[in-house]
């Protein structure tokens, strides 16, 4: 249990990592004429999802790697060992969608509970950027 807890940490401290430092290029990368407020908009709702994405293929790389080493608990239902199978499970899991066609066993519901913990996070601070910034858009207008 002790290295699950160690990798399931370094695991989420990297999402988190990658999630910050998103928002922040975004927040400078993002177009800053008053003219071009949809496309500063657009910007920061792809790069949002860019980065939504990359964290989710990361926890995806975790679960490949934890059902493989079958000392970390497995996957059972609709499952194959298969890296598609675990981006998937993780898109369902970081959204807190938790479709249920696939379950976790041993310890690897550590990972399980804290990607659904942390997506949920990020989703929302995503959401509160988001916000920001638009409200910066419309009051510049």
């Amino acid at each position: 249990m002790f290295t699950t807890t160690i990798l399931v940490s370094l695991l989420v401290a990297s999402v988190v990592l990658i999630h910050y430092e998103a928002l922040y290029r975004l927040s400078l990368l993002m177009p800053i004429e008053a003219r071009m407020h949809r496309y500063k908009i657009l910007a920061g709702v792809l790069g949002a999802l860019c980065a939504h994405v990359i964290e989710i293929w990361l926890f995806a790389l975790g679960y490949y790697f934890m059902v493989n080493a079958e000392a970390f608990g497995t996957l059972t239902g609709n499952f194959n060992y298969a890296l598609l199978d675990c981006v998937y499970f993780s898109f369902t899991v970081y959204s807190t969608l938790g479709l249920g066609d696939i379950e976790p066993a041993g310890p690897i519901r550590f990972l399980v509970a804290l990607e659904g913990l942390t997506g949920i996070m990020l989703i929302t601070w995503t959401a509160s950027f988001m916000f920001v910034e638009i409200q910066n858009v419309w009051t510049s207008k």
